[in-house]
């Protein structure tokens, strides 16, 4: 007779949730970036999705990068939640770039300020 022996599950990892992270790049220039004539970079304002704030930069810079952008710097200023205890004002227009961020699961651009000297 045999035993049954339980098998090597590993435990299932918790799925965590997907958030909206708000982030601002400051991008360079590159050959066919789409900067007007004269702009020496840009800075991009998004809102993009990710488990954490990490992932939510690096497919942004990877975006960036694919649409021939030269990403420099990435800074962070959290989720809606982390904006709204630090008393970031929030207007609906915003929200819904970040809802839509989350529903598609997608990095939405906000703003694009080309920089000139």
């Amino acid at each position: 007779m045999t035993e049954n022996t339980p098998t090597d599950e590993k435990p299932k990892k918790e799925k965590r949730p997907q958030q909206v992270y708000t982030l601002v790049i400051e991008v360079g220039r590159k050959k066919g970036d789409g900067l007007p004539k004269g702009a020496t970079g840009a800075g991009i304002m998004c809102y993009a999705s990710g488990v954490d704030e990490a992932e939510a930069v690096r497919e942004t810079v990877l975006i960036l990068k694919q649409a021939d952008m030269a990403p420099l710097d990435v800074t962070g200023y959290g989720t809606l939640e982390e904006r709204e205890q630090l008393g970031h004002e929030i207007d609906e227009h915003e929200r819904e770039l970040m809802k839509r961020a989350l529903e598609e699961n997608s990095v939405i651009i906000a703003q694009l300020e080309p920089y000139f000297d």
